[in-house]
């Protein structure tokens, strides 16, 4: 040995640059065989991760679309409970109106009706009044008679009673 500690000679060298070469084939190899699916997998996590994060945005722009419409339609749905409201009143209001008219032409019926019969009754009242007035007055006048005239006269004062009263004095009110 030539008394130095590192001897650097040609067989260094070429150990050197042959381990330089095998691990540069063998980083090669690696990458290739290990570092390669791993980027795979990494780019695809990031791709995954990716298209996960814009689906995301993209649901949450819908979730936000979807509550602006939602609140809109509340603010419809108040408008149009009280355009139901509205027209529910309207529409009992007419009712009530359609009921009282009916109502009142009902009493106007019963009314007339009424009326009709009153003056039926009055008339039928005059009627028997009339009659009773009759007879009393056939009772006195014949009570009067037999006091006065005999039977042959009677008989034929009533004939003649009869005759000038004839059709006339039922008919009069």
């Amino acid at each position: 040995m030539d008394g130095r500690i590192f001897g650097l000679d040609i067989q260094l060298g070429f150990d050197v640059i042959l381990q330089a070469i095998a691990v540069f084939i063998m980083f090669a190899l690696l990458s290739y065989l290990l570092f390669e699916p791993a980027r795979k997998m990494l780019e695809e996590r990031r791709k995954k991760i990716a298209g996960q994060l814009d689906q995301a945005a993209a649901d949450q722009e819908d979730a936000a679309r979807l509550k602006a419409e939602y609140d809109e339609k509340l603010k419809n749905v108040e408008k149009e409970a009280d355009e139901i409201l509205a027209q529910a009143r309207k529409k009992a209001l007419k009712r009530e109106e359609d009921i009282v008219a009916e109502a009142k032409e009902e009493a106007a019926r019963i009314i007339a009706g009424a009326n009709r019969e009153v003056e039926l009754q009055k008339a039928k009242v005059k009627d028997q009044m009339k009659q009773e007035m009759i007879q009393v007055a056939v009772l006195m006048a014949g009570k009067i008679i037999e006091s006065q005239i005999d039977a042959k006269e009677q008989t034929a004062l009533v004939d003649q009673t009869l005759q000038e009263m004839g059709d006339k004095t039922w008919l009069q009110e």
